[in-house]
């Protein structure tokens, strides 16, 4: 149980970073989604059913201040890790490039579900803030995920010496 909590935390972590950032930065209407850091390194280090409750447990918490229906998060980021759980044999997750890498293309995929659910289709109009959008989340995940990555193996590996 406390494995999951740690992990839980580091996850909520980046969620108020995430929050105070894009608050900050409303100002200059820019939005970043970091959906793919959510799920990524559960899905490659823990056991389906902790990736699994994990991942929907950080999507609720991303439900709780976004204009999606409430739990669209949550099986959103469900569903990209258990794909990640079930390829992660086949996908290069050992180094942190592969991590980075395999976390920016499920951001990408994250980014547009929740897109398309919250924009059925989107407006012409929008098409430009959401590109933009996407290009600032895709660099930020890159700069952060190595970090964020390193976080999280530190609190895992504080964890099993602890039990």
């Amino acid at each position: 149980m406390r494995r999951p909590l740690i992990y839980f935390l580091t996850l909520l972590l980046l969620w108020a970073v995430m929050a105070e950032l894009n608050h900050r930065l409303s100002g200059w209407h820019v939005t970043l989604f970091a959906g793919g850091l959510f799920v990524t390194y559960a899905a490659f280090v823990l056991p389906l059913g902790e990736a699994l409750g994990l991942a929907f447990a950080a999507g609720l918490v991303a439900d709780s201040q976004a204009p999606v229906r409430f739990g669209s998060h949550a099986v959103l980021f469900a569903a990209v890790a258990t794909g990640l759980y079930r390829w992660r044999h086949r996908l290069p997750h050992d180094e942190v490039f592969g991590r980075v890498a395999i976390a920016l293309v499920a951001n990408l995929a994250l980014f547009f579900a929740v897109t398309f659910l919250r924009f059925r289709p989107p407006p012409a109009a929008l098409w430009p803030r959401l590109g933009s959008d996407l290009i600032f989340s895709q660099l930020w995940l890159a700069l952060i995920a190595p970090w964020f990555f390193a976080l999280q193996e530190k609190a895992l590996e504080g964890s099993r010496h602890h039990v």
